[in-house]
């Protein structure tokens, strides 16, 4: 008998779905008394930036139930439900203290790092930075590509992360101080001009 089958080739079959589903629902939220979301919070999720919380709740996925949070994402006109066991893990986060923003900040009034390695793997690690969701981070990329932006030794790729980075630090910042976007981004340039 051969326990290592692999599944068909149309993928995941239904009884390693529902076998995925059980196992996650088995899982217990990490003190559900101090789960730090509640319905209309703003929040983080690393990969996709800051988006809201619709909606917490038991829904039934394959015969299962299982305790989902539902974050819209406006920006990218996405929905996204998670389980909640699996939402600290999944890098789901409430939005950055000031002091993660001065802190940031700072960062990004820092020198920049001069890396002298291949493009391709730098490339990498800042993309890895972006998708970390951590603020300081986000603002090393900031800080690191910015003085090729402007100029034209910048490449296509370079600015492409730059403005990701960008996009992801000005959104989050924005919903912290209660700021319009532009607002923030005008405040971000002036910073970034004036180290």
């Amino acid at each position: 008998m051969n326990i290592f089958r692999s599944p068909p080739k149309g993928g995941v079959t239904d009884e390693m779905a529902r076998a995925a589903i059980a196992k996650t629902a088995a899982q217990e939220v990490d003190n559900k008394d101090t789960f730090p979301f509640q319905e209309g919070d703003a929040i983080v999720y690393a990969a996709h930036g800051v988006g809201r919380v619709d909606r917490i709740g038991v829904e039934e996925i394959a015969g299962t139930k299982l305790e989902m949070i539902q974050i819209s994402f406006p920006d990218n006109q996405m929905t996204l439900r998670i389980p909640l066991s699996k939402a600290k893990k999944a890098g789901l986060r409430k939005i950055a203290s000031r002091e993660i923003v001065s802190k940031a900040m700072s960062t990004i009034k820092g020198k920049p790092q001069n890396n002298k390695g291949m493009w391709a793997r730098r490339a990498v690690i800042y993309q890895e930075k972006i998708n970390s969701g951590d603020l300081v981070q986000i603002a090393e990329v900031l800080r690191d590509l910015r003085r090729n932006v402007d100029s034209l030794d910048g490449s296509f790729s370079e600015r492409k992360l730059f403005e990701a980075a960008q996009e992801r630090f000005v959104t989050e910042v924005a919903v912290l101080e209660s700021k319009d976007s532009n607002t923030v981004l005008s405040e971000l340039t002036e910073a970034m001009k004036s180290a």
